[in-house]
């Protein structure tokens, strides 16, 4: 079956083991000169900022082409990192202690 990249990009690419739409083929990746295709390339992670992982299939793990979804087993999808806010990495403020303050008559 002869399928062009015109076709491949139209495709949505699922993960059967888990039934996650990885997205739709932005890259097919073959070797030069002898023009074997290694595997093809879907969106790594969503959002709206640039600097998205890519994330490579390996041929071997296409398991079927359909007329409209590329179905594929991944067995651990790489999951987006998480950015931390800068507040998880304050450290704890120290527990109140009543007799450490003084009390507003002591000033007057």
């Amino acid at each position: 079956m002869e399928t062009s990249y015109g076709e491949l990009k139209r495709k949505e690419t699922v993960n059967l083991l888990d039934g996650k739409q990885l997205g739709k083929v932005t890259d097919v990746v073959f070797t030069w000169p002898e023009g074997k295709v290694q595997g093809i390339v879907v969106p790594g992670g969503k959002g709206i900022r640039w600097g998205k992982a890519d994330l490579f299939i390996d041929l071997r793990c296409v398991k079927k082409i359909g007329i409209d979804v590329i179905l594929v087993e991944i067995k651990a999808a790489p999951k987006p990192d998480k950015k931390r806010s800068k507040w998880e990495d304050a450290p704890p403020e120290p527990p109140y202690r009543g007799g450490d303050r003084r009390d507003y008559g002591d000033y007057e």
